[in-house]
């Protein structure tokens, strides 16, 4: 069956492939025909203007041409020209209006087999029969495909002979393609076609009104029409929407809110035209059914039924349109309330971030201090009013939720709040390490405060040196019978965690010492000396040099304290590394505990344990005993990463391995050789939880290189250790983007041959295609389809996120193979239209659009640059080729 939008408005075969049939999912052939309805509106106006019954009314009621409803043995629609006295007075247009609107009527399965007509000339002449066969055969006069003429001749004796010879003169002329038989009755008829598709006129038994049937037509195509602009007003609100730019302020976003909120309300206006529709329609069906109604015995003809379909159809059409627009309305709502949410959040986060800037410029303002006890608590009380005043480390804590709250409620803006959450949590660190130092500073520059925090202090290390009687060779010889190699390293890391906090508070109560030992002088009322004028009060170029070297000694100690994390965690790591090979990878091997290994896991210790023998290798030959000769120079360990960055690309083998080992241990752990094999370690935690620390590791050496940079700032080393966290973030996304990349499915070809992965990413993708004279806009869809990109040197591929699976490390989306976009035949439009956030990608002869959508303008700014660089690549290789080929000619 045709579409009900085909069949109203009668569109030629060429605007309605074959594939947009009814084959397709209803509700994608209605967004095609919607939109499709526009461009079928322009082509046949210019080839040739769709009639309605509406339009030729009067022709139609003449009646010197009607579809019976009737078909032959074939199934081929009959039209009957009845006798018709003044059949030489219709004019030629009004002739062909007519037989055009009835060949469109049916099916075109129906129409394609061909249409019988009946010409009843019984009553009439032998000029009346050659004028009706030289119309119908006239090229353009019958405009469907002809299977059969069939012509009652005249009965009166003189016109029958007259007939019969003329008719065999004159056949040429007709130029009839199809056999026109001459039938002396309808007896001779009914051998043609049976009489249940005859009406009474012609002997048979079929009921037919022609007023009834105009009526049914015309109200059908009302409806369509009707259906039609209901349509294609919900299609254009709701590109409107669609297109709409997102507001980059709270009160531009409230406004469009409120707008469009505005708009929904005046549309439910086309709600009530619904359902005004929806009963016409029904309506419409029960004038069809009337003849069965009356008559239970009775049934419909073909075009009865066909009818009938194209209502049920409209119906559905009008329903799901309202549905879908329905929606895409709450999809839409819920984008602009968390649009405007979102806004909000980054006016508050803007607002927080100013407000932090201005208090610690206003901390930092007070670069002296109280030269009194009364000039310092009048300082003091005024930083604690703005601190109050600000609230800010409640402000950011409130934020930082809201925030969190965003990300797992917006999916636009992901990333961006993730960004702007994290710097709050990091501003939120560093707001007490803006405020409390200075105010402790401030207590302890008046004599009294530092002398009291000087007594504590002391009074601390007396208690602390009672109970500190021992050294390190006490230790020793004191308990040598029970110390093996590894608890004496662990003391060793003791005592020399003691000597550093002992440092730290030796330098501490130095500088406590010069404040409290400063004097107030008083106050002598004798004029000064020329010499005490001109000569300054003090030396602050002296405080600040103490100031300076106070500092530099603390982050000294930081840097001090961040490597000793380095080395105590990466010798815990061998240890454990080591734990596990000997205590379960090597007992898969031990004859004894074979009973106790499942099936499934046997020969499958490569699978479970990964390269893990190679990681332990390598950080117990290598890289701790090179970190361990930085120990007295931190800042200089970013050397020691970048020389075995190559080495530490192994852990990518790991974790891709890792999936699998996963989904190994899920099958047996509670298998009895896995608890034997705990229970003789004595471990409270699971071999699955040993097996994840190669992961978390070479994720932890990120942080701690992040710290030694923070604390190593215009030193030697700190270039290299910027260079060196580049570095290994660089391996923690290759891992990451090859994750995602193994878990591609149903691409045919070889991945390798794609060049190298650089960017993946998930997007909102609008696609458009030009085939012929059809422009077929998925642009247009009121809701884009959701796609995963990879970008290659060699190829851009395009799939579809599924929904993840597993449990653990292996819970992970997969993604399914859809498009592959040759880099070497695409072309890329920066700004696309709607969005600041949206990008074209485009087929060399632009005949396949793809609009993508990223998550933020810094995601679309970096694919954009990554794309343009690749393309830029690709136009400088073949200009050198092409000089290349010339210089050799």
């Amino acid at each position: 069956t045709q579409c009900c939008f085909c069949v109203a408005f009668h569109c030629p075969l060429s605007v309605w492939p074959q594939a947009f049939s009814w084959s397709v999912s209803p509700s994608v052939h209605w967004r095609t025909c919607v939109r499709l309805c526009m461009c079928a509106d322009e082509i046949m106006q210019q080839e040739t203007s769709p009639l309605c019954a509406a339009d030729i009314i009067s022709e139609l009621k003449k009646k010197f041409a009607f579809l019976s409803g009737g078909r032959g043995q074939d199934g081929s629609p009959i039209i009957i020209f009845p006798e018709f006295p003044s059949f030489g007075e219709i004019g030629d247009q009004e002739f062909h209006n007519v037989l055009t609107y009835l060949t469109s009527v049916p099916s075109l399965s129906a129409a394609g087999v061909g249409f019988i007509l009946v010409i009843d000339r019984r009553q009439d002449r032998w000029a009346c029969v050659k004028g009706t066969l030289l119309r119908i055969s006239v090229s353009g006069h019958f405009p469907g495909n002809l299977r059969l003429v069939l012509v009652l001749r005249p009965s009166a004796l003189l016109q029958r002979t007259l007939s019969d010879v003329l008719f065999k003169l004159h056949r040429d002329d007709f130029k009839m393609k199809v056999p026109v038989i001459m039938l002396s009755s309808v007896a001779e008829l009914h051998t043609y076609i049976e009489q249940s598709q005859l009406t009474q006129e012609l002997g048979g038994t079929q009921q037919y009104c022609h007023k009834t049937w105009i009526s049914h037509r015309t109200d059908i195509e009302g409806f369509a029409v009707l259906v039609k602009r209901m349509a294609q007003r919900l299609q254009a609100f709701g590109r409107e929407l669609a297109e709409t730019d997102l507001p980059n302020s709270p009160l531009a976003t409230s406004n469009l809110l409120n707008t469009h909120c505005s708009k929904r309300e005046s549309m439910k206006v086309s709600s009530n035209i619904q359902l005004k529709s929806l009963g016409q329609g029904r309506k419409i069906l029960e004038n069809i059914r009337e003849p069965v109604r009356r008559d239970p015995d009775s049934s419909l003809n073909p075009d009865q039924l066909e009818n009938l379909a194209t209502v049920h159809r409209l119906l559905s059409q009008l329903n799901e349109s309202s549905t879908a627009f329905d929606d895409f309305w709450v999809q839409h709502h819920t984008k602009l309330e968390m649009c405007l949410r979102l806004r909000q959040f980054e006016h508050n986060f803007q607002q927080v971030l100013e407000d932090l800037e201005q208090a610690t410029t206003r901390v930092t303002a007070f670069s002296h201090v109280g030269m009194s006890p009364t000039h310092t608590e009048h300082l003091l009380r005024e930083l604690s009013s703005q601190e109050e005043k600000a609230c800010l480390l409640d402000r950011l804590r409130v934020l930082v939720v809201e925030g969190e709250g965003l990300v797992d409620s917006c999916e636009f803006a992901d990333d961006s709040v993730k960004v702007k959450c994290g710097e709050l949590q990091r501003a939120g660190e560093k707001l007490p390490q803006h405020f409390v130092p200075y105010l402790t500073s401030l207590l302890c520059q008046s004599q009294e405060g530092a002398e009291s925090a000087l007594q504590e202090l002391e009074g601390y290390l007396e208690t602390a040196n009672e109970r500190q009687e021992w050294d390190m060779d006490t230790v020793w010889r004191e308990y040598e019978s029970v110390l093996n190699e590894e608890l004496k390293e662990q003391v060793k890391r003791v005592f020399e965690k003691r000597t550093m906090l002992q440092e730290m508070f030796e330098k501490r109560r130095v500088s406590l010492k010069k404040l409290a030992a400063k004097q107030t002088r008083p106050v002598q009322p004798v004029a000064p000396t020329p010499e005490a004028i001109k000569s300054p009060p003090s030396s602050p170029g002296l405080s600040r040099t103490t100031s300076v070297s106070d500092e530099e000694e603390n982050l000294a100690v930081l840097r001090r304290h961040v490597m000793n994390e380095l080395l105590e965690t990466e010798r815990a790591y061998v240890e454990e590394l080591l734990c596990v090979l000997q205590g379960y990878a090597a007992e898969m091997e031990n004859p004894a505990m074979a009973p106790l290994i499942p099936t499934v896991l046997q020969n499958k210790k490569d699978v479970l344990f990964g390269n893990m023998q190679e990681i332990y290798h390598f950080h117990k030959t290598t890289f701790l005993r090179e970190l361990e000769t930085y120990t007295d120079c931190p800042e200089l360990v970013g050397r020691c990463f970048l020389e075995r960055m190559g080495d530490l690309q192994i852990y990518e083998k790991y974790c891709h391995n890792k999936p699998r080992s996963e989904s190994l241990w899920r099958q047996c752990s509670d298998c009895a050789f896995f608890q034997e094999c705990q229970k003789k370690l004595e471990h409270k935690l699971g071999l699955d939880s040993y097996l994840l620390k190669p992961v978390q590791r070479i994720t932890k050496y990120q942080l701690l290189l992040k710290e030694l940079i923070k604390y190593s700032k215009g030193r030697e080393g700190s270039v290299e250790l910027q260079a060196a966290l580049s570095s290994l973030l660089g391996i923690l996304k290759a891992v990451n983007d090859s994750m995602h990349l193994i878990a591609i499915t149903g691409y045919e070809g070889n991945l390798g041959d794609l060049g190298r992965l650089l960017m993946q990413g998930s997007f909102s993708v609008w696609a458009e295609h030009k085939r012929g004279h059809v422009k077929m806009m998925e642009l247009a869809r009121f809701k884009p389809m959701q796609r995963h990109l990879f970008l290659h040197e060699k190829a851009l591929l395009f799939c579809k996120r599924r929904e993840e699976s597993g449990e653990g490390y292996e819970k992970a989306p997969s993604y399914s193979f859809k498009q592959e976009l040759s880099m070497s035949a695409i072309g890329i439009t920066e700004h696309a239209k709607g969005d600041n956030k949206k990008f074209e990608i485009w087929s060399s002869s632009r005949d396949e659009v793809y609009t993508v959508q990223a998550a933020s303008e810094e995601i679309k700014t970096i694919w954009v640059r990554e794309i343009r660089k690749l393309l830029t690549g690709q136009l400088e290789a073949c200009r050198g080729k092409r000089e290349a080929t010339t210089w050799v000619i």
